[in-house]
């Protein structure tokens, strides 16, 4: 229960666990659906200790969490009970998104789960491949053959784990799915093509199919489906679909076994019949089509998607690749269009390396070292989201440098042989089983290196670093001053920031704030829109909307005042800031002003928090007044 209150406050945040449709991770981010996104407090995620950023996309509100995210993920579903609700597949928001934000959705679920043992059987795959491209093994001795097992086993029977996570995600029983899934590869289908010719089907067509078996007299064109994606994600929508047709109609006394007998007894037929092959056609079509524009100009390709795949993570998008590079690897045996976006994350680090030797912020030269450490590996969202985006120019020479690298790739015909591990550990995907090592292996090592540096060498140069106004002896000194105040302050006073009523924190409409999460204090409901310092301190944080602002104290007390509620959706109009993030205030100074009426016209309400986030260090006396002057004492600290 080591992230315990992290996911208590993340809860609380996202509306609460009622607000929770359903939540999966990936590598870095826990992606909800909540019924309803407003409910979020979006800024006060954002600037969360152990919440890297959130994102709204694909119909989801993703919240960044980083590399620890597994455990993050597992103890929200602990404190807020969310187990049935994230087992279950399900559709409550759909009509609220498009249907590009839909499909993004379904492939993120679908592949997200098995996202991590992919990349893991697929390293082992690939360290197959280069212990016999190197010549320590012959392709028949015991140690190739298990190893490549092991690598192949996920990937050869791919559909029974798809047809778990697709039919969970569309709503059905995943056991079912499994089972439809088993039927397309089971090894018996192997000996059904091998027998007599009845017909052909679709002759002097590419759809042209030999018949072998029929079904009640219909014939079946039988295909090999092991390692295939398409077939068995519409089969399990379809199967979800009448599953949940036939739980309608068949009594409860015998749901339990009737239901998934029925569904597998009218589904493996179906899709052997129907939805196998044309499926299986509609993917090769695909495949060809992508590799046809490829092909166009592997180089300009590789540009592009190697450019633009950062932008593609940030919003989501990178999952509309995913099949389409699975499609590839099933139906050509490699893909290249993928091939040209892995050695990314190399232009990312190197643009980090770059802020980390120059920048003289002691704050971010430490964030530097984990996000560096991390993109080594191909986990880049750190780097992205706590450092060279927000800095704007330094992400742009990493995205120049990601599109060198990507038309190196393209330009040396690179592929990928497998679905490999990320950073580093994508290298043995580019060795074409049996080829050893040849150009394409070399030009993703080159593509890594130039990325890297071109990346490294912009952002050195031109990446605006040297424009950041560090002030390490000032921050030194109030450090120092800090260290010195909470050690001998007691009884900092913390004066109204507002005037008008007091209420006590219990009683403001927002779950965040009433239920303690975000810290304690009181609120206030003002009869003026002008806020004030309340205390002598640093400008920690301006939310840019200009509605909530954080002071750290000579005490080290950490202060948040949240203008009205849910004010975040007016995006900064009606406020205006007469203060900036990292300006010292004395008590009283005049911080923001905002327009009373015009928020009461938007419909949202004025209740102001001032809560100390950091209330565990310090004993709270409040005032037991209900009105107050701009001035008057609200409450005092002492240090614990």
């Amino acid at each position: 229960m080591k992230y315990e209150q992290l996911a208590k406050d993340i809860l609380a945040n996202v509306g609460g666990k009622e607000n929770v449709s359903s939540v999966v991770h990936c590598v870095t981010r826990l992606r909800f659906k909540l019924k309803d996104e407003s409910k979020a407090n979006t800024e006060v995620l954002k600037n969360m200790d152990g919440v890297v950023t959130v994102m709204k996309s694909g119909g989801q509100y993703q919240v960044v969490i980083g590399n620890h995210v597994p455990d993050v993920y597992a103890t929200v579903l602990q404190v807020g009970n969310l187990g049935a609700v994230s087992e279950n597949g399900d559709s409550s928001s759909d009509e609220n998104i498009g249907l590009g934000a839909k499909f993004i959705d379904m492939i993120s679920g679908v592949f997200t789960p098995i996202l991590g043992v992919l990349a893991a059987t697929g390293m082992i795959k690939g360290l197959a491949a280069l212990v016999l491209a190197l010549g320590w093994v012959e392709a028949t001795s015991g140690t190739y053959q298990l190893l490549n097992i092991a690598g192949d086993g996920l990937f050869n029977f791919l559909p029974i784990f798809l047809g778990y996570t697709a039919m969970k995600k569309f709503g059905g029983t995943p056991f079912v799915g499994m089972a439809i899934a088993a039927a397309l590869v089971h090894p018996t289908l192997a000996t059904l093509t091998t027998g007599e010719t009845s017909k052909v089907l679709f002759q002097g067509t590419i759809f042209e199919s030999p018949i072998h078996i029929t079904f009640f007299g219909i014939p079946v064109i039988m295909m090999s489906y092991a390692s295939s994606v398409i077939p068995i994600i519409l089969a399990s929508f379809v199967a979800s679909k009448v599953e949940k047709g036939l739980k309608k109609i068949i009594p409860d006394v015998v749901k339990t076994f009737l239901v998934p007998f029925c569904t597998i007894a009218i589904m493996v037929p179906l899709t052997f019949l129907a939805i196998g092959p044309i499926s299986t056609w509609a993917g090769s079509l695909l495949g060809a089509a992508t590799i046809w524009i490829y092909e166009l100009s592997p180089l300009v390709a590789g540009l592009i998607l190697g450019g633009f795949w950062q932008v593609f993570v940030i919003f989501g998008l990178h999952w509309g690749l995913v099949p389409i590079a699975m499609n590839n690897l099933t139906t050509m045996g490699n893909d290249p269009v993928l091939a040209t976006t892995v050695m990314v994350c190399f232009a990312q680090i190197g643009a980090v390396l770059a802020i980390m030797l120059k920048t003289k912020d002691k704050a971010l030269k430490s964030l530097s070292v984990p996000a560096f450490i991390s993109g080594i590996f191909g986990v880049t969202e750190p780097a992205i989201y706590g450092i060279t985006l927000p800095l704007k120019k330094p992400f742009i020479m990493s995205c120049i440098g990601g599109g060198v690298g990507g038309a190196i790739i393209g330009a040396t015909a690179g592929k990928l042989w497998m679905f490999g591990g990320m950073g580093v550990f994508v290298l043995p995907a580019f060795i074409q089983p049996g080829s050893g090592l040849d150009l394409t292996f070399w030009g993703s090592v080159i593509a890594m290196i130039v990325g890297f540096a071109v990346a490294f060498v912009l952002t050195y140069l031109f990446g605006g670093i040297n424009q950041e106004k560090s002030s390490n002896e000032t921050n030194d000194i109030i450090t120092a001053s800090k260290e010195v105040a909470a050690t001998k302050v007691q009884n900092e006073e913390v004066v109204s920031p507002l005037n008008g009523e007091v209420i006590a924190l219990s009683e403001v409409k927002d779950a965040a704030f009433s239920s303690g999460a975000l810290g304690h204090g009181v609120a206030i409901e003002p009869s003026e829109g002008k806020l004030v310092a309340p205390v002598a301190g640093t400008v920690s944080a301006l939310f840019p909307t200009k509605h909530a602002i954080g002071i750290t104290t000579d005490a080290g007390a950490d202060l948040l005042i949240h203008i009205g509620m849910d004010t975040v959706q007016l995006e900064g109009k009606f406020f205006t800031a007469h203060v900036s993030q990292g300006d010292y205030v004395k008590a009283g100074q005049l911080l923001i002003e905002f327009d009373m009426e015009q928020i009461k016209e938007a419909g949202k309400p004025l209740t102001t928090p001032i809560v100390v986030t950091n209330y565990k260090e310090f004993n709270l006396q409040l005032t037991d007044v209900k009105q107050v002057k701009l001035g008057a004492p609200l409450f005092t600290l002492d240090s614990k």
